[in-house]
């Protein structure tokens, strides 16, 4: 188990289906064609990388926060398809409590419902648990992103509750935001068993 968190580390997780490794300045390339053609991918995101701009600044903003040591970017990449999927995060990284947040994650549409997910979630979560000691890992949603939460929960999440008016969406309005965790003993006592079953 890891004493400490080292973001300047090249974390690299890996199975038969997927690799995820870290996020890259360069990498931009690879993830601009979902940012022109696929704009609704960030319908429900605090932060849009729709645009050109946005997606550069998405991209800048997420190698910034690794840098702070309290998030940690992966580019996705799937096997099956020979392509970059997409990216997610570490974020909200507390050491001192053993706790991180799991998101900012998206994918394109190509790879959404495929089965790919559950793989990058096993090898996520199994790296926190596992490797980092984490002995929670939180997950958040916008409350009306119902295909976001239903994905959440196939995983294994026990959701506990809702943050009312937590936020502020890019459109003005205001956001209620689910909270959903997973708990090391969840995962050492079945989560990662049933979870493991479950890919495709």
């Amino acid at each position: 188990m890891r004493a400490t968190f080292n973001p300047a580390e090249k974390y690299i997780l890996e199975d038969d289906r997927v690799l995820l490794r870290p996020l890259e300045a360069g990498d931009i390339k690879y993830l601009m064609p979902f940012s022109l053609n696929e704009p609704d991918i960030w319908t429900y995101s605090s932060i849009t990388g729709a645009g050109r701009e946005n997606m550069e600044n998405y991209v800048k903003g997420a190698l910034a926060a690794r840098d702070t040591g309290t998030e940690y970017p992966f580019i996705v990449f799937d096997k099956k398809a020979n392509a970059y999927a997409g990216l997610t995060r570490f974020y909200d990284i507390q050491l001192n409590n053993k706790t991180l947040q799991l998101g900012y994650t998206w994918y394109g549409k190509q790879f959404q419902g495929t089965g790919m997910n559950r793989h990058c979630k096993y090898l996520l979560l199994g790296f926190a648990f596992e490797e980092l000691g984490m002995e929670r890992v939180e997950f958040r949603a916008d409350n009306a992103n119902s295909r976001s939460i239903a994905a959440m929960k196939a995983i294994g999440c026990t959701v506990e509750g809702v943050l009312r008016s937590n936020g502020i969406k890019r459109d003005g309005t205001r956001r209620d935001s689910i909270v959903l965790s997973i708990l090391k003993q969840e995962w050492e006592s079945g989560v990662k068993e049933v979870l493991k079953a479950k890919l495709i």
